[in-house]
């Protein structure tokens, strides 16, 4: 037996080669044979003196590599450079650079070949009255070309009226299309939307999630992980659960590990560290480095106790040349004064704002005090 193989190409012509082993002959006429060892059918296309051609077109009118060309060029077919001309000349029309135009069919060559007026400019069509500017569109196509490969019907047009829906304008939503548009056309989206909504997500909740990283709701695991947030105690209806997704979708397992191993050698627990991440999640988004930093200046530097880094690990977050230092001087210098309440919270004066702080810590005294304490918090800058 054999198997006939489609490899016939449009508006080609092709010629069949069978070959018997153990030595491969050209028959003009199949004959039958009582039992051949092994059969194969081999297609060789009329269309193969015209690679050279879309080789070359290729490598000196689209950025290809020569290795990329000859690859693309098993897939294309033109014979004269006016479609593909056609095609440049569409995209530079429509604001698109030659390095850009270069990216995009060198991600979808078949673009080439293709009818724009059809294929691209509907899908143009539908962004624009949506608010999308023609610098929009460019930016969008060229960040991520496959979306010129989706339906406008079948997948554009249903992944945008359901973005929409939590979104008050048509502006804003066209945003997070433009932001994220291979993430929007995406088949898991609709399915992913879904599974939020029914653990409880907010629909709020759900659009600061397509704001900020629409990629998540693409993800193959997502059920998964969301039932894992939950067992952690996060409330789905709560921001802190979108936090703690977007948190556990940043930091691979070895990062999330090596930040574990981090903390464990300043003397936090497992549960201390589980407990920290509830009170706010993205303490692990921050880098091993910044732990350490903050770790090795509150314990060994200022001497203090590291429990209000524990009850708020938000202060890992803050920059430590432009708040952390310079406020400490201040705090230091107020305890060595006994200016501070007995039992005051350390963590305080690092949570308020810079004009709360300086009510607070710095022009609250007298003027000479207040001097020396303004001097050290600028100084701490």
């Amino acid at each position: 037996m054999f198997r006939l193989r489609p490899l016939l190409n449009r508006n080609t012509i092709t010629i069949f080669q069978l070959s018997l082993s153990p030595t491969p002959k050209c028959y003009p006429f199949l004959k039958p044979h009582p039992y051949p060892s092994s059969i194969s059918l081999k297609c060789f296309s009329t269309t193969s003196h015209q690679q050279p051609f879309i080789i070359s077109y290729l490598t000196n009118n689209c950025g290809f590599s020569p290795q990329a060309a000859l690859k693309a060029s098993k897939n294309l077919y033109f014979d004269t450079s006016q479609k593909p001309d056609s095609v440049i000349a569409f995209f530079r029309d429509h604001g698109f650079s030659l390095p850009q135009i270069h990216n995009i069919i060198g991600r979808i060559p078949n673009l080439l070949v293709c009818n724009p007026i059809k294929r691209v400019l509907p899908k143009f069509e539908f962004l624009a009255p949506k608010g999308a500017s023609p610098s929009d569109i460019v930016t969008m196509v060229t960040r991520s070309p496959r979306f010129l490969r989706s339906s406008l019907e079948n997948h554009i047009i249903p992944a945008f009226e359901l973005v929409r829906r939590f979104f008050p304008s048509d502006r804003r939503a066209i945003v997070c299309v433009i932001a994220c548009p291979s993430s929007i056309v995406d088949p898991r989206l609709e399915q992913n939307v879904n599974l939020l909504l029914e653990f409880g997500v907010s629909p709020s909740n759900i659009r600061y999630l397509l704001c900020t990283r629409t990629s998540i709701l693409c993800s193959a695991i997502l059920r998964k992980v969301m039932e894992e947030i939950k067992g952690l105690g996060f409330d789905p209806s709560k921001i802190n659960f979108i936090v703690a997704l977007l948190a556990e979708r940043a930091v691979t397992k070895s990062q999330w590990d090596a930040k574990v191993d981090t903390l464990k050698t300043w003397g936090w627990s497992e549960d201390a560290i589980s407990h920290a991440f509830k009170k706010d999640p993205c303490f692990m988004i921050r880098s091993t480095d910044k732990l350490n930093a903050v770790m090795s200046f509150w314990i060994r530097q200022l001497g203090w106790d590291p429990s209000p880094l524990l009850a708020f690990p938000i202060l890992f977050g803050y920059s430590l040349e432009k708040r952390l230092i310079p406020r400490a001087s201040v705090v230091q210098y107020l305890l060595s004064k006994g200016l501070m309440k007995n039992g005051a919270s350390l963590a305080t004066p690092f949570r308020i704002s810079d004009e709360l702080f300086l009510q607070r810590f710095v022009n609250c005294f007298e003027k000479e005090e207040a001097s020396r304490l303004l001097r050290l918090y600028q100084g701490g800058c």
